[in-house]
């Protein structure tokens, strides 16, 4: 029993569920394409469609269920497709699609400032870590 069915049970009403407001193209977007994996697997696919097994291989660190759903979360936002080879056993090919095709170049350009700008970051945290905070 879910925990609303189980609150509706003794007779209290069961929480709203929250739902998402995207009337900020930005916010709605960045939803998906900020998190590292979607970056990651974008990033890998930019080069040519792959299997499942070939990105898993290819995006370090990513688990067999987190690679599944980032990339069902970046199929249903229209930014990769997928494929089945109807072979035995089937086969599942991914790809991006033009709207995915679109993003390359935008994280090229974040890849790039990522890496000339990591040491300048990487200092800014030391110094930010070593300086004692008052409590606010």
């Amino acid at each position: 029993m879910a925990a609303g069915q189980a609150l509706e049970a003794i007779g209290r009403p069961a929480p709203p569920r929250r739902r998402r407001s995207f009337t900020c193209p930005v916010r709605d977007v960045l939803d998906r394409v900020g998190d590292a994996w979607s970056v990651l697997v974008v990033q890998r696919l930019a080069d040519r469609p792959l299997r499942f097994n070939a990105l898993k291989r290819g995006v370090e660190g990513i688990s067999q269920r987190m690679l599944t759903v980032t990339l069902r979360h970046l199929e249903r936002d229209g930014l990769v497709s997928r494929r089945v080879i109807p072979l035995t056993p089937p086969q599942v090919e991914y790809a991006l699609t033009p709207v995915g095709r679109s993003l390359c170049d935008p994280l090229d350009a974040l890849a790039a400032w990522a890496e000339h700008n990591q040491e300048a970051v990487r200092q800014a945290r030391a110094r930010f870590d070593g300086v004692p905070r008052e409590a606010a």
